[in-house]
């Protein structure tokens, strides 16, 4: 307790790590009130209604860090940029030379990386932007506008996505954490008040049981969260005796910290974003009036509703991302290279293709575990869904996951600013 209030104070004491927790407030502070203007048109009643019990919009509800809930002009959110970054990371395993320049080029790489997922993601908003709007118009949920004012709210909520992705990358440069990652969560957040409101205002006496449970199980869920991102293999690293300008130094000892769920949050995401980008698709091929669409449209919406497909293909999504990110951003041969250069060795394992071969398989094992976790974790809300009856767990299920890795994440990195300002 008193290490934790050392680092809290270093937190607002230091005025490098102060300034980067304020700029990320005033970041959010700007977000949330861009999420509070809705666009033009819009008919709060059957927008109230279409809401009810609809997974789809719940889910997308997330990715636009609350904003969707009243048709704001940040309704998309970061759900283009995710998509986009989905396209790049997938590329890169058809592309030989993508995948160098994530992995090989360091920074440069990553930041034209970075680039080209920000030029997918003006395309990918137009696209959605146009698909959602045809729908919210073919339920009623807009007012009947004109094909100007139709075109102005694609405009803008357009341009509030491609704003909340710069926000996001201000957030990742000049404050703690990853944008995209705190912006999602800040909505996440910003709607617990009026969710545990509205359980309060539906309580009744019968119900104590189920609320006890519920309450008991996101405790448990939140602490094997907590646990599972901690938890990582040590690897031993043994460094052999140097001679350096006529001086010898001797051999020196190490670990390389093995985590069990090396991708953290980013599966779930990108698992959702796969799930919804069937029924964009469709939104948008609907304007024009196709007959196979309507029929596909209905199949689309019966899956995401039948909560047993959903479920077996929410765990599976998020399984195979698990091993998907983890192989992109750990390579055991970049990392046996870098050990045989710097004269550092695996006891009992021979440097070069043995090293790399051991770093791989004992990766394979810990991914399994985590992602084994990560999936049952991810439906274990909607198994609960499918017992007692009551909606909207699955997605609450889903943003406790992404509330609670954020916030490791975000600790984890104060607590290395901290540690950096004192050495």
């Amino acid at each position: 307790m008193q290490t934790f209030l050392h680092k809290l104070k270093v937190v607002f004491t230091e005025p490098a790590i102060r300034n980067r927790v304020l700029f990320v407030l005033a970041a959010l502070t700007v977000f949330r009130m861009l999420a509070a203007i809705p666009i033009p048109g819009v008919d709060h009643g059957v927008l109230e209604q279409f809401f009810t019990d609809n997974q789809f919009l719940g889910l997308l509800n997330i990715f636009s860090g609350g904003g969707l809930a009243n048709l704001s002009i940040v309704m998309l959110g970061v759900g283009p940029f995710i998509t986009g970054s989905i396209i790049m990371q997938l590329a890169t395993v058809m592309s030989p030379a993508l995948k160098s320049m994530y992995t090989e080029e360091g920074e440069a790489g990553r930041a034209k990386f970075t680039q080209f997922s920000r030029m997918l993601t003006l395309p990918l908003a137009i696209l959605q932007g146009f698909g959602f709007l045809t729908l919210l118009k073919s339920q009623g949920v807009l007012m009947d506008l004109s094909v100007f004012g139709f075109t102005l709210n694609v405009i803008l909520i357009v341009t509030g996505s491609v704003l909340l992705m710069w926000i996001g990358e201000l957030i990742t440069e000049y404050g703690v954490g990853n944008g995209v990652s705190i912006i999602i969560f800040s909505g996440i957040v910003a709607s617990l008040p009026s969710n545990v409101s509205q359980l309060i205002f539906n309580y009744e006496s019968s119900q104590l049981p189920l609320y006890v449970g519920f309450s008991l199980v996101a405790i448990g869920i939140i602490y094997l969260v907590v646990v599972m991102t901690e938890a990582e293999r040590p690897v031993p690293i043994t460094y052999a005796k140097q001679s350096r300008g006529g001086s010898t130094y001797g051999s020196s000892s190490s670990y390389l910290p093995m985590r069990l769920n090396q991708a953290g949050v980013i599966p779930i995401i990108f698992a959702l974003s796969i799930m919804l980008f069937p029924q964009m698709v469709l939104n948008i091929l609907s304007a024009f009036d196709l007959p196979w669409v309507t029929n596909a449209n209905e199949v689309v919406t019966s899956f995401l509703n039948n909560q047993w497909a959903y479920g077996a293909t929410y765990f599976v999504l998020v399984f195979l991302f698990t091993f998907f990110y983890t192989a992109v951003t750990f390579d055991p041969d970049a990392v046996s290279k870098n050990l045989q250069r710097s004269g550092g060795f695996i006891p009992g394992i021979r440097p070069g293709a043995n090293t790399s071969e051991y770093l791989g398989n004992l990766v394979t094992r810990l991914t399994l575990v985590g992602a084994m976790f990560l999936g049952l974790v991810a439906v274990l809300p909607v198994g609960m869904q499918i017992a007692t009856g009551v909606s909207a767990l699955a997605i609450g299920g889903t943003a406790v996951l992404i509330v609670v890795s954020v916030v490791l994440d975000l600790i984890r990195r104060l607590d290395a600013q901290v540690s950096m300002r004192e050495y």
